[in-house]
Parts: C-alpha cells; sequence; structure tokens
C-alpha cells in the first residue's frame, strides 16, 4: 500500500511539471510565431 501511495505522488508531481513546460513551450511556439509574422510583415511593406 505504502508502494502505491508513493508511486502516485510521484506521478503527480511529474504531471505537474509536464503541465508546466508544455505551457512554457507553448509561450516559446508562439512567440517565435510573432516574430515571423512580424518579420513577414515587414517585408512586405
Amino acid at each position: 500500500m505504502k508502494k502505491i501511495v508513493a508511486l502516485t505522488i510521484v506521478a503527480a508531481a511529474l504531471a505537474v511539471s509536464a503541465c508546466n513546460t508544455i505551457s512554457g513551450a507553448g509561450r516559446d511556439v508562439s512567440a517565435a510565431g510573432s516574430a515571423v509574422t512580424d518579420t513577414a510583415e515587414e517585408v512586405a511593406n
């Protein structure tokens, strides 16, 4: 029973850290997309 509780806590901690990592990656991709859009608009003008 103790092993199950310990594994559940570890799994929950990994899930929370993965959410933060995915969120950060999403912001990075969004920033890169904005930079490409801004550059394309500057070239078009």
